[in-house]
C-alpha cells in the first residue's frame, strides 16, 4: 500500500524493520507472530497499531476498556492495519497510594518505551482517569510517531433518594454533613452505593473530564469524543473510529509535532478555562506542552484566565449539571463553537483537518448547560494564579468554586506540618478557631507528600461545621481533586519540604489573599523571614532507594509541571530507533 499524498510505502514503515527483512532476526519475529496464530497476510503491507490499554481490575474508571479494545481492533482491521494490544499502568485515582501523581511520570516513561521497543507504526491511547491522560500523552509525545487519544468517557449521573449526585463533589459535601450530624449513617451508605453507578470516570468537571477535554483541545481526539458517556453506544462507534483513523494517520505521516503546537496549547488552555477546569490542569498541561518542546507556564494560564469566562455550567464550578447533561447539550464541540474566535480554528487535529472544520455543524442544544459568552457562569476563567512572598513561584486557586467573600481575605494561620497533625485539628470540635483563620497544611508537595497527594481540599473543621460554616481559606503545597470545591489555595511553590517560604510560616502569622490582584503573602518582614530561614532544618529524606529515591532526585516543582528533569525535551537529543540484530 502507498499513500497518495506522502508516497509512504510498506517498506517505509518501522514495523517493516521487524517483519520484512530476509534475515535471521526477522525470521524470529515472523515465526513468533505465527505462534500467536497470525499469518503473513496479517502484517504484510499493513501498519501495526499499538493499542495502549490502561484496563485494570484496580481501575474502576476503565472497566469497560476490556470491551472497547475489541472495537478499536475492529476499526484497525477495517482500515487495513494490524492491532497489537499493549497494556500499561492504569493510574487508578481511587486505589493507588500514596497518590497516583507519584506514578504519572513512571507511566509516561512506560508508554514511551513500550511504543519505542515494539514493532508499532502508530498508536491508539486508551485513558481517562485523572493521571492516565497526561501520562499517555506525555509518553507518546516524547516518542513522536502518529497517535490518537481515546477518552474513557464520563460515567452516568449518580442517584440517591431522588437526588442527583456528582462524583467527588457530593462525596465531599455529604461527608461534611455527616460530620456535622445533619445526615445519618444510613443515608451516608445510600450515597456510597449511588454516587458511582456505571462505567467511566467522574461525571463532574473534575480532573478526568478536564484532562480529556484538554486532549481534545490539543487536537488529539476525534471531534466530540471527550464528551461521550462511557455507557453510551456512541462510545463503541467512536472507539472503532479511533482505530480506523490511527491507520490513516500512519499512511499520512501525521505526527504529533504537526498537531501539538503553541497554538494548540493556547486552544487547550482556553478550553480548560471555559469548562471550569480542575486545578490539576495547570500541572498536567504544562508538562504535556513541554514534552512537545513548547514553553508554556503559569503566565499563560493567568493571561487566559482573565480573557476566557467559564461557560460550562457543570459541577463543581456550575451549580446543577453534570457531564451527561453536557453531552446532551452538544458536548465540547458546542462549547468550542460558543468560544468562537477565542480559539485558533486553523490548528490541525488528528483528523488531518482544522479544528474549525471539526466544529462545522456543532449546535448548542441547551444554553443553560453551555452558556454563551454573553451569559457566563463566571466572568473570568476557572483558575487564578497567585504570587507573593509566600509563593514566589506561584500558587493556584479556583475562584468560581469558592465563596466570593474569600476572594480578598486576611486572617491568622493555623499550621500543620503533616496530614495526621491537620486531622487532629479538623476533628477537634472544640478547637479554638474562627472562619477567618487560614488552615495551612505543608510538607505535602511533590517531594514532601511524597508525590503531591490530593490533600489540599482540607475538610472543614468540626469546630466550624457545628456553627453552620461550610467554607474557609485553606492553603497547602498539595493538590486537590478536580471534583473539589471551596476556598483552597494549592500548589504553593516552592514547596515547604525543600525550604520554600511556606516552611517558615508560624501559627498566628497573618495570611493575605487577594484574588483580583493575584497575590498571596504572609505579613512578616524580609528580615524576620531571613531569620526563620537561617533557623530552618531540612526534614529527613522520604526515600533512600528504589523508584521513590529516583522520583525525589529528579521531580520538578508544581510551576514547571512536576515532570522529571531528565524527561524534558531540552534535556538531550531524541532517542534513536532500537537496534535490531
Amino acid at each position: 500500500m502507498k499513500d497518495d499524498k506522502t508516497g509512504k510505502r510498506y517498506e517505509d514503515l518501522r514495523s517493516a524493520r521487524f517483519f520484512a527483512a530476509n534475515d535471521f532476526r526477522s525470521f524470529g519475529h515472523r515465526s513468533r507472530a505465527m505462534q500467536m496464530g497470525l499469518g503473513h497476510e496479517d502484517w504484510e503491507g499493513k501498519p501495526v497499531i499499538g493499542i495502549i490499554n490502561t484496563w485494570s481490575e484496580a481501575q474502576p474508571c476503565h472497566m469497560h476498556f476490556k470491551d472497547r479494545v475489541e472495537w478499536v481492533k475492529r476499526g484497525i482491521l477495517q482500515a487495513g492495519g494490524l492491532p497489537m494490544e499493549l497494556p500499561v499502568h492504569s493510574h487508578s485515582e481511587q486505589f493507588l497510594k500514596p497518590t497516583s501523581m507519584l506514578y504519572r511520570n513512571m507511566g509516561a516513561m512506560e508508554v514511551e518505551e513500550t511504543l519505542r521497543a515494539h514493532p508499532c507504526d502508530g498508536a491508539v491511547l486508551m485513558g481517562g482517569c485523572d493521571k492516565s491522560t497526561p501520562a499517555l500523552v506525555m509518553g507518546a509525545l516524547s516518542w513522536g510517531f502518529p497517535f490518537i487519544y481515546l477518552p474513557a468517557g464520563p460515567m452516568l449521573r449518580g442517584n440517591y433518594a431522588g437526588k442527583v449526585l456528582g462524583s467527588g463533589s457530593d462525596a465531599f459535601k455529604y461527608w461534611d454533613e455527616l460530620r456535622a450530624g445533619t445526615i445519618t449513617e444510613e443515608e451516608w451508605k445510600g450515597i456510597e452505593g449511588g454516587i458511582a453507578r456505571s462505567d467511566g470516570h467522574c461525571m463532574t468537571m473534575g480532573t478526568a473530564s478536564t484532562m480529556t477535554a484538554i486532549a481534545e483541545g490539543f487536537g488529539l481526539c476525534l471531534p466530540g469524543a471527550s464528551s461521550i458517556p462511557a455507557n453510551d453506544v456512541n462510545h463503541k462507534r467512536m472507539s472503532a473510529a479511533c482505530g480506523r483513523r490511527a491507520v490513516e494517520m500512519v499512511w499520512e505521516d501525521l505526527t504529533p509535532d504537526k498537531i501539538v503546537t503553541k497554538q494548540a496549547a493556547e486552544n487547550a488552555t482556553t478550553v480548560a478555562m471555559a469548562t471550569g477546569c480542575s486545578t490539576n490542569a495547570v500541572i498536567h498541561l504544562i508538562a504535556m506542552a513541554r514534552r512537545a518542546g513548547i514553553d508554556w507556564g503559569l503566565p499563560d494560564f493567568d493571561r487566559l484566565s482573565r480573557e476566557v469566562p467559564v461557560i460550562a455550567n457543570v459541577r463543581p464550578s456550575g451549580k446543577e449539571y453534570l457531564m451527561e447533561d453536557f453531552f446532551y447539550a452538544g458536548g465540547l464541540r458546542a462549547l468550542m463553537k460558543e468560544l468562537g474566535d477565542k480559539l485558533d480554528l486553523s490548528a490541525i487535529t488528528v483528523t488531518g483537518k482544522t479544528m474549525g472544520e471539526g466544529l462545522e455543524g456543532a449546535v448548542n442544544y441547551n444554553t443553560d448547560v453551555i452558556r454563551p459568552l454573553s451569559n457566563p457562569v463566571y466572568a473570568e476563567g476557572s483558575l487564578a494564579l497567585l504570587k507573593g512572598n509566600l509563593a514566589p513561584d506561584g500558587a493556584v486557586i479556583k475562584p468560581a468554586a469558592c465563596d466570593p467573600k474569600f476572594h480578598k481575605h486576611s486572617g491568622p494561620a493555623i499550621v500543620a506540618d503533616s496530614y495526621p497533625e491537620m486531622k487532629k485539628i479538623i476533628d477537634d470540635p472544640d478547637y479554638d478557631m474562627t472562619p477567618d483563620h487560614v488552615l495551612i497544611l505543608r510538607n505535602a508537595g511533590p517531594q514532601g507528600g511524597p508525590g503531591m497527594p490530593e490533600w489540599g481540599m482540607i475538610p472543614m473543621p468540626k469546630a466550624l461545621l457545628k456553627h453552620g460554616h461550610r467554607d474557609m481559606v485553606r492553603l497547602s503545597d498539595a493538590r486537590m481533586s478536580g471534583t473539589s470545591f471551596g476556598a483552597c489555595i494549592l500548589h504553593v511553590a516552592p514547596e515547604a519540604y525543600i525550604g520554600g517560604p511556606l516552611a517558615l510560616v508560624k501559627t498566628g502569622d497573618i495570611i493575605e489573599l487577594d484574588v483580583p490582584n493575584r497575590s498571596l503573602n504572609v505579613k512578616i518582614s524580609d528580615e524576620e523571614m531571613a531569620e526563620r530561614r537561617a533557623a530552618w532544618t531540612p526534614p529527613p529524606p522520604r526515600y533512600e532507594r528504589g523508584y521513590g529515591w529516583m522520583f525525589s532526585q529528579h521531580i520538578e516543582q508544581a510551576d514547571k509541571g512536576c515532570d522529571f528533569d531528565f524527561l524534558k525535551t531540552e534535556f538531550g537529543k531524541p532517542v534513536d530507533e532500537p537496534v535490531i540484530f
